[in-house]
């Protein structure tokens, strides 16, 4: 698939769940928060959920989180345009609370397109939802980072949220810095610290995969 067919796809699929009505979650939305970026990216970045900033604009990672975000990506040499970010559920939970199951199950079939569509080589997870919801685990992110797994024939790399970096922990940020060094290196073909005794039920997550049949959330 071309990049301007994987555009035109995305572009669809925004679409479509621009009037999505499967879960509570657009009862309270302002705008659905599709995703943002280079359809043909080598990385893509998978957040939780809109927050307030994110809502309003109908843009995934604004405001201090955003721009924390874009430093760190251009501290490994790209830039915002150049990837793709999403985000597991598409429209922003009340008081920013964690997705519910069902909303999760709503929403599933968009970040799986997504993924299918950009095709990305690497797979940034922010934070300790998304990253124990796409590896299945119940391990935490502190234990997590630091590594590149192998996931559904590419890779995923956990790493904090932006957020936990701007509360003022300067070994959060350090650590997000050592995070994005490894995404640097699994783009480039090279993979210091890649290890392969990472959590069980992290390494569990890379069968040789049925693209069509690609299940995030069993």
């Amino acid at each position: 698939m071309t990049a301007p067919e994987r555009a035109a796809a995305l572009a669809e699929l925004a679409t479509r769940a621009s009037a999505c009505t499967d879960c509570r979650l657009a009862e309270s939305r302002t705008h659905v928060v599709f995703g943002d970026g280079n359809p043909d990216a080598d990385l893509m970045i998978v957040g939780e959920g809109p927050g307030q900033r994110e809502d309003e604009q109908g843009l995934p990672f604004v405001g201090p989180s955003g721009n924390l975000l874009e430093q760190l990506l251009g501290e490994i040499g790209l830039t915002r345009p150049e990837v793709y970010i999403a985000n597991v559920v598409k429209c922003r939970p009340p008081r920013n609370r964690d997705p519910r199951p069902d909303e999760i199950d709503a929403c599933k079939g968009y970040l799986r397109e997504q993924l299918r569509l950009v095709d990305p080589k690497v797979v940034l997870t922010l934070g300790n939802f998304s990253s124990k919801l796409l590896l299945r685990t119940e391990t935490g992110i502190t234990r997590l980072r630091g590594t590149a797994y192998e996931w559904w024939g590419r890779y995923l790399v956990p790493t904090f949220h932006p957020a936990a970096a701007l509360r003022g922990s300067a070994r959060v940020l350090e650590e997000m810095r050592v995070d994005l060094g490894i995404v640097r290196a699994v783009i480039d073909g090279n993979l210091p610290g890649m290890r392969s005794d990472g959590p069980d039920a992290a390494r569990e997550v890379a069968p040789e995969p049925d693209p069509e049949q690609l299940d995030l959330f069993r």
